[in-house]
């Protein structure tokens, strides 16, 4: 649950409240308008999409047991310091509610994590996110459980790869570029896997809390306000699910810059043009587990979504993780994403305990440690 501020006002001239409050007011009076539309439109939209079987029941699926699942997501973290950067990037992977006829594989959370001291450059943060992203794979692809929830996209991994290798060419003496080419292979094998989701008892589903894609609402004629979830979330009921959908196409075709890499080229080559096959057979998926949740965006191997008892077992898992009505999304991802964004809170304790160790052995001024050691503000992402 996210922390409540319970004097979100202390620090705003009282005159810039006032302006708030009023301007909220109006903005009140057209969310009123726009969920009246909604109200009259709704059974509308939910005739069409039974009409285009683009809705079905769970219960028609084949019946399964609660599978056991996991939660991977990552962050990190640039703390600006006066003389350099000190950096961060950390994944974690939770174990999800076990069922009563499991045993538990992980007692506690498992993580990766890179920590490390960087010259200041501007596209150090782009490079991070690239070992970032490997990272999550990573742990994704070597958790035991058969149904792993990922943070976001399945098209993340590749954004984020991109732009990092592409950085590299232009940093390659930046320890963060050193490291991210030394782990790259291993980072986009482990996405290929993630891709592919050949074996028949490990499932990998990608759950984006927020998307601009509209599958649904350009097949069925939507207006280009509506967004997918939203609505969907208005009129599907539990239990219910939508049709799988092909990922809507980028309008450049996806790639990965591998310009940068030295060593094992050709091989990663091949690995890159298998992602990006597999990329073009993600499949979009929207379900409703319980009353008191909205509809859930997933992201899918077509391997997975195209097989009626494989995409049971993602359901059951999800439905089963998915019982908290303080929480919007599965158990095992919240409590991820809960511990992993405490990454970029925990730098300064860091920065703090490297100053009291180079205080203790340095034999100059101490002040120049805690001078050069200056934290000006922490940049975060995930």
């Amino acid at each position: 649950m996210p922390e409540v501020n319970n004097t979100p006002f202390a620090e705003l001239p009282a005159a810039l409240v006032d302006e708030v409050l009023i301007q909220t007011k109006d903005v009140s009076q057209r969310l009123l308008s726009a969920f009246g539309d909604l109200k009259t439109k709704k059974e509308t939209w939910r005739s069409e999409l039974f009409q285009k079987n683009l809705i079905h029941k769970q219960i028609a699926l084949p019946f399964v047991n609660a599978p056991t699942t996991c939660g991977v997501d990552g962050s990190m973290a640039i703390e600006r310091l006066l003389a350099l950067d000190l950096v961060a990037v950390g994944a974690v992977a939770v174990e999800g509610l076990t069922p009563p006829s499991e045993a538990r594989y992980w007692p506690e959370p498992r993580h990766l994590v890179y920590v490390n001291t960087e010259i200041h450059h501007a596209d150090t943060g782009s490079v991070l996110q690239g070992i970032m992203a490997g990272n999550e794979m990573q742990l994704a692809k070597d958790a035991p459980h058969e149904v792993v929830f990922l943070d976001g996209s399945l098209t993340t991994p590749t954004i984020f790869f991109n732009q990092a290798l592409s950085k590299i060419a232009e940093a390659p003496y930046l320890r963060v570029s050193k490291y991210l080419l030394e782990t790259a292979l291993a980072y986009l094998e482990s996405y290929r896997t993630i891709l592919q989701s050949t074996r028949s008892d490990h499932f990998w589903v990608a759950m984006p809390k927020y998307t601009t894609r509209r599958e649904i609402g350009e097949l069925a004629g939507w207006h280009s306000a509506y967004e997918d979830r939203g609505i969907l979330s208005l009129v599907m009921e539990p239990g219910e699910y939508t049709h799988p959908m092909p990922l809507t196409a980028p309008e450049t075709p996806w790639h990965i810059n591998i310009s940068a890499l030295k060593e094992n080229k050709e091989q990663a080559k091949k690995v890159v043009d298998e992602i990006i096959k597999l990329l073009n057979g993600v499949k979009v998926i929207y379900y409703r587990p319980v009353q008191w949740w909205p509809a859930l965006r997933l992201e899918l191997a077509q391997s997975i979504a195209d097989n009626p008892s494989r995409l049971s077992i993602v359901l059951k898992g999800i439905e089963h993780q998915c019982q908290a009505t303080a929480i919007m999304e599965p158990f095992p991802l919240y409590m991820a994403d809960r511990m992993v964004k405490h990454l970029a809170r925990s730098i300064p304790v860091f920065r703090q305990i490297a100053s009291q160790n180079l205080a203790e052995n340095y034999d100059g001024d101490i002040g120049e440690v805690f001078m050069s050691l200056h934290g000006y503000r922490t940049e975060t992402g995930a």
